[in-house]
């Protein structure tokens, strides 16, 4: 292996800094110890293939940090030791003279890297030129690498004959994209950015977190900023809950103002009422005075009138019996006609039968024969036998009838019960669906489970007029009252106490009055009320008067806060004795057998009450089941009560289905009872003409063989002899009646006429009379009602008028003590003037502001409880924590800003990136066209950054009218090798570097273009003034 050196050639007075002074191996790959010095400028390694010329390039790229696997030559650094040796060393001395000298205090004049390799680590110092130690940090060489811009992986550097291979002499675009995308540096600036881009964002997403970490805090004084603001507003409220105080103190006295002023219109207007009422009175009794004279009068008149009408009325009376007995004589005799009619008619038929009968004896006489007997006996004979069958026949048909007839009514009957057993269990499902209606109102507001919507109208009217009560009135008793041991005993309890429940008390009579009023404000009119002293304490019993057993009474297990209830409960309904049981059997041992003494009743939780009265012992059974109103909580009720009313409506429908299916049957039976019907009726009829065409037929045969025809005959003309002799006798006597009868007529029509007549003439005597009995009728009605008017007002003066006014007056006079009462105690709170001050009285009632200021103290206590700390506390509070998160805050914001800064910087840099990526393609195929030019030849590369190709098109100068030539691989070996070293030295003029090592540029050159070639490289090395190492296994002399 040779080593020659061009270094006198060229400009020497170029800085050399950065030159590879000489490079030492030790067991590395091939060598054992090679130690070669270089030149300065152009310097060239040749020997045979395997003599360990790459190797040196291989060691240079080691030694400036590459990696193993960027040497393509081995996979790990201890694949470079020698075989049979445990450890190799690179050591390269370096130029660091001149300008760009690197650090030239700290290292002087010579810059020293060792590369020591061992098959477990490797290390890298930097010495200087006296040989001492300066560094063994990564981050050192690869500071000495940038300054010295020597990028081992670049191919314009350190071409290696593989990247050689790979690039120069390929005819893929893309592989020439990739060699001049590393080779101009774009690539190692691409990723750069790219690098820098990542940690921005990462920087970025640090940020956000960093960013999250204050939110909480931030939160925290949003929050402090509400209480703050709330507690602000607490000092408002407290301001005007002070004036509402002053205002309420001075309302009281604008009150009873308002109080005064209405109650001194009702005294005028109840004064206004005396003369009113006096002049109604004054008027009643002049009219009564006047009726009476006129009552007087009249009386006198009726009287005279009396006389005639009594005259008249009985002559009248008389012509009316008159009338009526000769109606009666008349209908007498029209009876009496009617009936000889009538029997004289029955003669006359008689004798008609009578004649009818003697020809048919004579006419069967004539036809009367053996042969005719015989068939009339045979006739008679085949009846008979008809009349048996269709009688037997009809009896069949009958009983069958009966049974379908009977089956029928049975179905009707269950129909009518199965109806009654729907229309019951649907009363039943109604009257549960109400009570869980009731349930259910009673859930919203437990009050109306004791007298419905009206009592709570009723408390509505109690709260309008609770002025008027001495003391406000409890009720209904059952909201003032809980059972202690949970639901257990409701029903009985409530069976005990009744109505009892729904009632009110008061504490005196005027304020029963009071309540009975409210009461029909409220439409509430049986309303239960019961007076009792309110200000008597809980009566305590003594044990000995409550009955001794070990089941619980009334009192025991009902529990209220208003001892007045409980003494109501107790002297009203003796709950105290009243004992409660679980069953009927234990009700009835407590109540019967032991005899207890202070026992008043015994009621059990099945519904059984139970007690005795001397020997008598009594117990009703329970009543109809109704929904306990003492249960702390209805849904168990109602979720029971819907289970029920489920069960009602699963057995209504059951019921309709055995109704429907009953409705099917008789349905079916409807045809076969018309059927059976039809066929009785047409056998009836069949039997019955048989029968008479039987007995006619045996009246025949006996009219024939009872007697010789002549005596027969003789004895029906005998008969009808005697007949027409009695009809002649009656007819003579029907004669007489009939002109009694005239007569009787002519007699009642007199006397109806004249009846009539006189009831004319005396009509307008009796039509006097009665409009006098009604005109005194009339005034005794007129006197008596004017009577009852002049009453009203006197007990309405009396009653009513005086009273009210007295007591208006009372009650004004009451209301100016309370006046200045109340203004005293207003004064001491606050002057009047500080409420004029605010303007006219807006009309608040003291409720009202009362209202007002118990919601205000309510919510000023519940926003205390909520906000502990004071407004001071939490101001501060406030101060240290935006203190605190203020730094933050402005070191985040001002991280925000730098990494601004970076990305606009980086984002510049990217568009300056693409302009030198255009500019880069533009310079090199100017340099390429450059160095083609020296030998007559034209060119053109082309990148696309999109595609990522690089493409070169070359057109040769004696192929002037053809196309280029667009792959070097379609040129001839000199041309492509020329063309390829023209591509390499436009890239090498695109970038610096102190030193540039090529392997085997020339492999595929002949002998000719490697003269060239290697001319031109000279030439351009000695032109940029760079050190050049250019490895061959040529010989180059």
């Amino acid at each position: 292996m040779d080593k020659s050196n061009h270094g006198d050639r060229g400009n020497s007075q170029r800085s050399s800094s950065g030159a590879i002074l000489k490079i030492r191996l030790e067991n590395f790959m091939c060598h054992s110890n090679l130690e070669i010095e270089f030149g300065e400028w152009v310097n060239f390694i040749t020997g045979q293939n395997g003599s360990g010329k790459s190797a040196i390039l291989t060691a240079l790229c080691v030694a400036f940090g590459c990696r193993a696997k960027g040497t393509q030559r081995a996979s790990t650094l201890k694949d470079f030791i020698k075989t049979g040796c445990s450890d190799a060393l690179v050591h390269v001395e370096m130029n660091n003279e001149g300008d760009d000298a690197f650090k030239p205090n700290v290292y002087g004049d010579t810059l020293v890297i060792e590369r020591r390799i061992s098959h477990s680590t490797s290390s890298t110092v930097l010495k200087d030129s006296q040989g001492r130690k300066i560094s063994n940090r990564k981050e050192e060489l690869r500071e000495l690498v940038e300054h010295y811009n020597i990028d081992v992986e670049n191919p314009c550097v350190i071409m290696s004959q593989d990247k050689s291979r790979e690039f120069l002499h390929s005819g893929n675009d893309k592989d020439k994209f990739k060699f001049f995308y590393k080779a101009t540096l774009l690539q190692q600036v691409d990723d750069l950015l790219l690098g820098v881009d990542t940690k921005l964002k990462a920087a970025s997403a640090l940020m956000d977190e960093l960013e999250e970490t204050i939110k909480p805090v931030e939160k925290e004084i949003t929050e402090l900023l509400g209480k703050i603001k709330t507690m602000e507003k607490f000092e408002e409220v407290y301001q005007q809950l002070q004036l509402l105080k002053k205002k309420l103190a001075w309302s009281w006295v604008y009150d009873v103002d308002r109080e005064l002023k209405e109650q001194s219109e009702k005294l005028v207007k109840l004064r206004e009422r005396v003369p009113t009422c006096q002049d109604k009175i004054d008027q009643k009794l002049g009219e009564v005075e006047s009726l009476r004279e006129k009552l007087t009068n009249k009386k006198a008149q009726v009287t005279c009138l009396m006389d005639e009408s009594t005259a008249v009325k009985r002559e009248i009376e008389c012509l009316r019996q008159s009338v009526k007995t000769a109606t009666r004589e008349k209908v007498a005799l029209e009876e009496d006609h009617r009936h000889k009619c009538s029997n004289i008619k029955r003669i006359k038929d008689r004798v008609m039968r009578l004649e009818r009968q003697i020809k048919d004896i004579d006419e069967m006489t004539i036809r009367s024969t053996q042969a005719e007997q015989s068939e009339t006996e045979e006739n008679l004979s085949q009846l008979k036998l008809e009349a048996e069958k269709a009688k037997a026949l009809l009896f069949s048909l009958k009983e069958e009838e009966k049974m379908v007839t009977e089956k029928a009514s049975v179905i009707g009957k269950e129909i009518a019960l199965i109806e009654d057993k729907i229309r019951e269990r649907e009363k039943k499902q109604r009257s549960i669906n109400s009570h869980i209606n009731d349930l259910k109102k009673h859930q919203t507001n437990k009050v109306t489970a004791f007298g419905g919507d009206r009592v709570i109208t009723l408390l509505r009217a109690i709260e309008r007029h609770h002025r008027k009560f001495k003391m406000p009135p409890i009720g209904p008793v059952g909201a003032h009252v809980t059972l202690v041991n949970g639901n257990k005993w409701a029903s009985a309890v409530e069976q005990a106490l009744g109505n009892l429940l729904n009632a009110f008390i008061v504490t005196n009579h005027q304020d029963l009055i009071t309540l009975r009023s409210c009461g029909k404000e409220a439409n509430y009119n049986n309303l239960k009320i019961i007076i009792y002293d309110f200000s008597r304490p809980r009566l305590v019993i003594p044990r000995h008067m409550v009955p001794q057993t070990e089941h619980p009474t009334i009192l025991s297990v009902l529990n209220s806060e208003n001892h007045t209830v409980l003494n109501v409960l107790v002297d009203v309904m003796g709950v105290e004795r009243q004992v409660l049981a679980e069953s009927y059997e234990v009700g009835k041992t407590v109540a019967f057998e032991r005899r207890l003494a202070h026992l008043k009743e015994v009621f059990t939780i099945d519904g059984y009450r139970m007690f005795s009265r001397g020997p008598v012992q009594t117990t009703l059974p329970p009543r109809g089941r109704r929904p306990t109103r003492l249960c702390a909580s209805f849904d168990d009720q109602i979720k029971d009560l819907e289970v029920e009313a489920s069960k009602e409506q699963s057995e209504i429908h059951e019921s309709r289905r055995q109704k429907r299916d009953a409705e099917v049957n008789l349905e079916d039976l409807e045809p076969q009872m018309r059927r059976l019907k039809r066929q009785c009726n047409q056998l009836e009829k069949d039997f019955t003409r048989k029968e008479l065409e039987l007995q006619d037929l045996k009246n025949s045969v006996a009219a024939v063989t009872k007697a010789s025809p002549t005596s027969s005959v003789d004895e029906l003309r005998l008969e009808i002899t005697n007949s027409r002799e009695e009809i002649e006798e009656k007819e003579s006597s029907l004669q007489k009646l009939q002109d009694c009868l005239t007569e009787a007529e002519l007699k009642a029509n007199e006397l109806k006429t004249a009846y009539e007549n006189f009831i004319e003439s005396a009509k307008s005597k009796v039509d006097v009379f009665e409009e006098a009995e009604n005109e005194l009728k009339e005034i005794e009605t007129g006197l008596q009602s004017a009577e009852t008017d002049k009453n009203h007002y006197e007990d309405v003066m009396k009653d009513k008028v005086l009273p009210d006014i007295k007591m208006a007056e009372a009650k004004h006079k009451e209301l100016e003590a309370k006046r200045l009462e109340s203004n005293e105690k207003a004064s001491i709170i606050c002057p009047e003037s500080e409420i004029t001050a605010l303007g006219p009285w807006d009309g608040s009632t003291p409720i009202q502001l009362s209202a007002e200021i118990n919601r205000i103290n309510h919510r000023l206590k519940r926003e205390s409880d909520e906000y502990s700390e004071s407004i001071d506390d939490l101001r501060v509070t406030l101060e240290e924590k935006e203190h605190k998160i203020g730094r933050k805050r402005k070191t985040y914001k001002s991280f925000r800003e730098k990494l601004k800064v970076c990305k606009d910087a980086v984002d510049s840099r990217w568009k300056k990136l693409q302009l030198n990526k255009y500019d880069t393609a533009s310079m090199l195929t100017w340099g390429f066209n450059k160095r083609l030019g020296k030998k007559g030849i034209s060119g053109q590369i082309k990148v696309s950054y999109e595609d990522k190709t690089l493409s070169i098109e070359v057109k040769m100068p004696q192929d002037a009218t053809r196309s280029g030539v667009r792959d070097t691989r379609g040129l001839s070996g000199g041309e492509r090798s020329f063309s390829t070293l023209g591509f390499t030295l436009a890239l090498h003029d695109m970038t610096e570097s102190p030193i540039r090592a090529m392997d085997e540029f020339d492999v595929f050159m002949d002998a000719v273009s490697r003269k060239i070639s290697l001319d031109t490289l000279v030439d351009f090395a000695l032109e940029k003034g760079s050190q050049w190492m250019f490895i061959t296994p040529h010989d180059i002399r």
